[in-house]
């Protein structure tokens, strides 16, 4: 129920890099994409279909030797 709640709201999560930099904000999907990870939540329709291999396209051209988890 909490999870419907939060999706309905449109609330992303949101973490902090730091670095030599400075800090950047990322929300949690894109850092974890960052690090190679697809993440999916809810029952897989063709939109979200296309969004994950869409993901795994952009991954598989970054490095194609390099898992995605």
């Amino acid at each position: 129920m909490l999870r419907d709640e939060v999706q309905n709201l449109g609330l992303v999560p949101m973490v902090i890099e730091q670095s030599g930099r400075g800090e950047r904000a990322f929300d949690i999907y894109s850092r974890l994409l960052k690090e190679r990870v697809v993440f999916l939540v809810g029952g897989v329709n063709d939109h979200v279909a296309n969004l994950v291999i869409a993901q795994m396209l952009f991954l598989e051209s970054e490095n194609p030797d390099k898992d995605i988890s």
